[in-house]
């Protein structure tokens, strides 16, 4: 019962009308025809739907039940769905899953331990488990090509996703948590040391740029560090050059 709770959930808040069109306008002023992007947990797919509308060509990655099911028989056909993870290598790992609040499922064990102390994360309980596969974006970028964008919304897990990949892309999105920011300080070190990213940043589900300039890594640090914890998450953006 909780897990369809936890669906509905997520379902009431990514497949609403309103984000649907945010996000397709959003997309559609950064992607052009033919672009191939990865979109790294797809969770209900809205994101993936976005960037489709824009012409892009999209590979899907989500390896939770039920969401990728639903994916599975829901997603448009010209997109390439793999029920599976992205992290360092390729291999297994458990995912600690949260039926009620199935977005904040993570394979990241420091991650879900620092949750229960932490400002509004005190009503989530992680309270199954799921093994999943994981694949590498180093692979995926053998199999399908070099893309113009790569989406990562996994959890705290972003910087183990980065980790297998091994070459600049020239657009990339990472989730950021004000409760975690140095998850998000990782992060920038990993883009960083990838090529000369400048960054931006779009808070919920907006789809509007917080800046209307692009900013250095040590400026989007001093942004990070000054977010209250219980301010909303969002996604940090990092463009080369």
């Amino acid at each position: 019962m909780n897990q369809w709770l936890g669906f509905g959930r997520s379902f009431v808040i990514y497949c609403n009308p309103l984000a649907i069109r945010t996000w397709r306008r959003f997309y559609r002023s950064h992607l052009t025809t033919g672009d191939l992007v990865f979109d790294i947990g797809a969770h209900m797919g809205a994101r993936a739907r976005a960037m489709r509308s824009a012409g892009a060509r999209v590979i899907a990655l989500e390896p939770q039940m039920p969401f990728a099911r639903f994916l599975r028989h829901t997603l448009p056909k010209d997109i390439t769905l793999i029920e599976a993870a992205a992290g360092e290598t390729e291999t297994e790992a458990e995912m600690a899953v949260s039926s009620r609040h199935p977005t904040v499922s993570s394979l990241t064990n420091a991650f879900v331990a620092g949750a229960a102390n932490t400002p509004g994360f005190d009503h989530v309980r992680w309270d199954r488990r799921q093994t999943v596969r994981v694949l590498t974006l180093d692979g995926l970028i053998a199999q399908f090509g070099h893309p113009r964008y790569i989406k990562i919304d996994v959890e705290g897990f972003e910087l183990q996703v980065l980790s297998g990949l091994s070459q600049a892309v020239p657009l990339i999105s990472v989730e950021y948590l004000p409760a975690f920011p140095d998850l998000t300080h990782a992060v920038i070190d990993r883009l960083s040391a990838l090529g000369p990213y400048t960054f931006n940043a779009v808070s919920g589900e907006t789809g509007a740029f917080l800046w209307p300039e692009w900013r250095q890594a040590s400026e989007v640090r001093d942004w990070l560090s000054g977010l209250s914890p219980t301010e909303t998450s969002g996604d940090l953006f990092a463009r080369l050059g």
